[in-house]
């Protein structure tokens, strides 16, 4: 077997293949939890592409965002995690910020992470060592004050269910620097990667598939990443802040902060 960044990268890069040629076409959609939870059979395609590509080479299980692979990451041993269009709503708005992401976990902890955007032609992924985009090495961002932050909310929920989003948005608009929206969580950690960013913020407990591969880039790239208590996130933690590690406090109390006033 391949060593798994390079596994990842080849798996990512296929499935991203498959979703860019159907980007920007009649791609037939529906809906999953809630109206806004969209799926498009260009995931499920997609993800059909990596899946085949790593059970032919692997024998560690997969998990991914949609139907016919588990949902739950094994505790004990390797996995890989699979979202075959991380912002699958602008895909089918013809936005060209989606992803696709691969990260291998041993025993709960990733160990490579490879997210691709074939619409914006960059590849970033991460081993043990450190994260790459383009092949070239990156790093967080060296801003030390949380006022000129530039900080992604992250977290969307349907209606009815977004008051923590709406607080949190609220606090980083009133003690960082600007607010950032993507609807890509696996973008938006490797933005905070390779300093574009300089911290992402849920209250929320995010899905592996969302999250793993970018979390896992962040602190390969030098950066910190936390739950609502400031220790070490993990894929089944409440919350999540990923920053360049500077003044993270800050960012963890003001996330914690807002929890404790909308689910108290």
């Amino acid at each position: 077997m391949d060593d798994p960044i390079s596994l990842a990268a080849r798996a990512a890069r296929a499935g991203g293949t498959v979703a860019a040629e159907r980007f920007r076409s009649d791609v037939r959609f529906e809906t999953k939890a809630h109206k806004n939870d969209l799926v498009s059979d260009a995931d499920a395609a997609a993800q059909d592409r990596v899946v085949a590509l790593l059970s032919g080479e692997s024998d560690a299980p997969v998990v991914g965002e949609e139907a016919d692979t588990p949902s739950t990451v094994p505790a004990s041993g390797p996995a890989w995690i699979v979202d075959p269009i991380d912002g699958t709503a602008n895909y089918l708005r013809g936005m060209r910020l989606w992803a696709t992401s691969v990260a291998r976990v041993e025993d709960g902890e990733p160990v490579a992470g490879a997210t691709v955007m074939p619409a914006m032609d960059d590849e970033f992924l991460a081993d043990d060592g450190e994260t790459r985009l383009n092949g070239e090495s990156v790093s967080v961002s060296d801003r030390t004050d949380p006022e000129t932050f530039a900080v992604a909310v992250l977290g969307w929920g349907p209606h009815g269910e977004r008051d923590a989003y709406a607080a949190l948005s609220e606090a980083v608009v009133r003690e960082c620097g600007d607010m950032r929206r993507f609807g890509s969580m696996q973008s938006a950690l490797a933005f905070v990667a390779s300093g574009g960013l300089d911290a992402a913020i849920t209250t929320r407990r995010p899905n592996p598939w969302d999250s793993v591969a970018g979390a896992h880039m962040v602190r390969a790239a030098g950066g910190t990443v936390t739950d609502l208590n400031g220790g070490r996130w993990r894929l089944d933690s409440q919350g999540l802040v990923a920053s360049n590690g500077a003044d993270h406090e800050r960012l963890v109390d003001l996330a914690r902060d807002v929890a404790a006033r909308v689910d108290g």
